[in-house]
C-alpha cells in the first residue's frame, strides 16, 4: 500500500509543480503520444519476453504493491519455539499446530511438514534450496520486465516527439502560427510520458521487486538453516547465535531481547 501511495504522491507533486508555474492539467493530456509511448513499450516487451512470462504481470504487480517483507526476528522466534517443543515432545508434537496455521508461510509449512515426515536433513535442504532458487528466479524475471519497460519508455518518448516534430515541420509553410506552439507542445508530451512513466512507474517497481526478492530469499535461507538446526536438536543458545548472523545490528538486538524474555518465561 505504501508503494501505491508513493506512486500517487510522485505524480501529484509533478502536477502541482506544473500548475504552480501557471500550467493547466488539460495541457498534459493527449492520446496520440500515449499510444506511441505505451504501445511501443508493450511491443518491445512482447519481443523481449515470452507470453508465459508476460501473462503474469497482474500477479507481479499484486506482489509489488501488497506483499510485505517478513519480520525476520519473528521468524527466528517462531523457529526457536518449534525447537523447544521438538526437543521436549518430538516432531509429531508440532504436526497439529502446523496443519491448523492457515497464515503460515507456505515455504515454512512445507519445510516443517517434511521434517515431521522424517525427511533426511540433507535431502530436505536440497529440496528447499531448489524451491528457494526457483522463487528467486521468478522475482528476477518480474523485475527484468519492468526494468526493460523503464529503459524502453523514454526512447519511445523521444521517438514520439520526433514523429510529432516531423509532422509540425512538414506543414510549417502553411501552418497557422497561433496553433504552431500548441502542436510543438503536444509533440513534447511523448517525451514527458516516456520519462515520467519510466522513472515513476517502471523502474521503481522493478527495484521494489528486486528488494522483495532479496528479502524473501533471506527469509528462506533462515528457514532452511533453522530447520536443519531443529533436526539436529541443538541448544537454543546455539540456535539463536547461528541465525542471528543473518540479521542486521538492529534486528540482532531485538532478537537478543526476545530470547532473554523467552528464557525468563521458561525459567
Amino acid at each position: 500500500m505504501t508503494g501505491l501511495i508513493s506512486l500517487f504522491l510522485g505524480f501529484g507533486f509533478l502536477l502541482l509543480g506544473f500548475m504552480g508555474e501557471g500550467g493547466h492539467a488539460s495541457a498534459l493530456v493527449s492520446w496520440t503520444p500515449l499510444v506511441i509511448v505505451f504501445g511501443g513499450t508493450i511491443g518491445s516487451l512482447g519481443t523481449s519476453f515470452t507470453p508465459k512470462q508476460l501473462k503474469n504481470i497482474g500477479r507481479i504487480l499484486k506482489v509489488a504493491f501488497t506483499r510485505k517483507s517478513a519480520d525476520l526476528v519473528e521468524v527466528i522466534a517462531y523457529l526457536n519455539h518449534v525447537l523447544d517443543k521438538v526437543k521436549k515432545e518430538g516432531f509429531l508434537s508440532i504436526e497439529a499446530e502446523v496443519d491448523e496455521e492457515e497464515k503460515m508461510d507456505p515455504f515454512m509449512k512445507k519445510a516443517l511438514l517434511s521434517a515431521i515426515d522424517g525427511v533426511h536433513p540433507e535431502e530436505l535442504r536440497n529440496m528447499l534450496e531448489i524451491e528457494a532458487s526457483m522463487s528467486f528466479k521468478r522475482h528476477k524475471v518480474g523485475a527484468a520486465i519492468f526494468d526493460s519497460a523503464g529503459g524502453t519508455a523514454p526512447t519511445m518518448g523521444i521517438v514520439g516527439t520526433v514523429l510529432g516534430l516531423i509532422h509540425v515541420l512538414g506543414g510549417l509553410a502553411s501552418a497557422d502560427m497561433n496553433a504552431l506552439g500548441g502542436s510543438i507542445s503536444a509533440a513534447f508530451l511523448a517525451t514527458l510520458y516516456g520519462l515520467g512513466s519510466a522513472n515513476l512507474i517502471f523502474l521503481p517497481i522493478g527495484t521494489r521487486l528486486k528488494n522483495l526478492g532479496k528479502n524473501e530469499q533471506l527469509e528462506k535461507e533462515i528457514i532452511m538453516e533453522g530447520i536443519t538446526l531443529i533436526q539436529q536438536e541443538v541448544s537454543s543458545t546455539i540456535f539463536i547465535e547461528t541465525l542471528k548472523g543473518f540479521l542486521d545490528k538492529k534486528d540482532q538486538a531485538k532478537l537478543e531481547e526476545r530470547y532473554l524474555e523467552h528464557v525468563e518465561l521458561e525459567g
